[in-house]
């Protein structure tokens, strides 16, 4: 024919062509319809409020209601639909999720979005109020974070919010959403070996004032609460200065056992091995940043007692109070919050005498000798008791 094309090929020879903006534009263009409320084939109905959509999308990105228009429920037949137990607000911004993949996050909405989203299986939407919720963790949201998490069945935010709780508990415990707890959240939190506090002390002071909060309610649950908090672990001078001069404990027959227990604890060292019991066993909090500490030392011309403590954390040395005695090759071992310097080196003998660091204070004082001189020893801590093995003695090495 004339005018025609022909058209010369190799056999099989064909072209692919693939748009990679089609399924962009085609959701534009529904977005666009359903704006003007055009082939729409499904009326939403929330409260007072009228969503129009089309079956087709819905159904494309929701389970919830995939199951709804492909199944044999009544409402696959019918135009108009309504929905209990949603935000109207949170429901329209997930249709028009539907249709654009674009939502925006934040504090005024994520407590009515997640909810929605998780009932319309929109995992995607569920999950970025998840990690919004993840990055705004505060002392003093904590507990509500990990409470919201619990009842919308959040597992990871609800660990990690749990584990932010544990973590920061000093701070948490001043807040109004800690004095607000039930006992049962109360007695699980201080009874974590997790929880990370600088003193025992802390954990006691939180525990009272939960109870001081509602005093007249509370003070029945004392004994309970003592029973978590490792008495043992707190000075003796804090014990007879605060727990016993307390009229909330000293009124509770139960509190007195666990105040003698403690000085007990204190005033037979040599029995710690038959007292210890879960409230003399040191807390070791998970995810915390640990203190590394440099102690003593010495060089060709000099023996040192100063010391430096590394905290993870803040990525920092700081200087700390030094020993009253120089020592190098010296022992050292942590038990529950004080650090043990054992034995060592002073530049003209070995040493059988011991001090202890306490972070709080920032001081070191004398603690009991050991029986021999010790230097380049191994010193270790098990179940609250502090272990000198071998070393050299100035003279011979040692095995015992």
């Amino acid at each position: 024919m004339e005018g025609a094309m022909q058209l010369l090929s190799r056999e099989g020879h064909s072209v692919a062509h693939n748009s990679k903006r089609h399924y962009h534009d085609a959701f534009v263009a529904m977005s666009r319809m359903r704006q003007r409320g055009l082939l729409c084939d499904i009326v939403l109905h929330v409260a007072a409020k009228e969503i129009r959509a089309h079956k087709v999308v819905l159904a494309s990105c929701s389970p919830y209601f995939h199951a709804m228009f492909t199944n044999e429920m009544s409402e696959s037949r019918q135009t108009h639909v309504t929905l209990h137990d949603i935000d109207p607000q949170a429901l329209d911004q997930l249709v028009q999720f539907a249709y654009t993949a674009e939502i925006v996050v934040g504090e005024g909405n994520v407590q009515t979005l997640l909810p929605a989203a998780s009932l319309l299986q929109l995992n995607g939407v569920r999950d970025a109020c998840c990690k919004f919720l993840l990055s705004q963790l505060d002392p003093s949201n904590c507990l509500g974070i990990r409470g919201f998490a619990d009842t919308h069945s959040c597992s990871d935010l609800l660990k990690a919010a749990h584990r932010y709780v544990l973590q920061h508990f000093v701070d948490v415990a001043k807040t109004e959403e800690f004095m607000l707890l039930p006992l049962k959240q109360v007695l699980e939190l201080v009874s974590s070996d997790s929880l990370n506090v600088p003193s025992e002390e802390d954990v006691y002071r939180a525990v009272l004032s939960w109870v001081k909060h509602d005093v007249d309610t509370r003070r029945q649950h004392v004994p309970r609460l003592m029973k978590c908090v490792r008495l043992p672990l707190l000075s003796r001078d804090f014990l007879l200065g605060h727990v016993d001069a307390e009229s909330l404990v000293r009124h509770h027959p139960d509190c007195k056992d666990l105040l003698i227990e403690a000085l007990k604890f204190h005033l037979l060292p040599e029995q710690r091995g038959v007292l210890g019991t879960s409230r003399t066993r040191p807390r070791r909090c998970e995810g915390a940043g640990p203190v590394l500490f440099a102690v003593g030392g010495g060089s060709l011309f000099a023996i040192h007692g100063d010391c430096e403590a590394y905290d993870t954390r803040t990525d920092r040395w700081h200087v700390v109070a030094s020993m009253s005695t120089r020592r190098a090759r010296v022992g050292v071992a942590a038990v529950g919050n004080r650090l043990y310097a054992v034995g060592g080196y002073d530049g003209t003998s070995d040493l059988a005498t011991v001090e202890s660091y306490d972070p709080v204070t920032n001081t070191w004082q004398p603690e009991v000798s050991m029986g021999t001189r010790r230097s380049c020893l191994g010193v270790a801590a098990l179940h609250g008791l502090l272990y000198a093995a071998g070393g050299y003695d100035g003279a011979s090495c040692l095995n015992r």
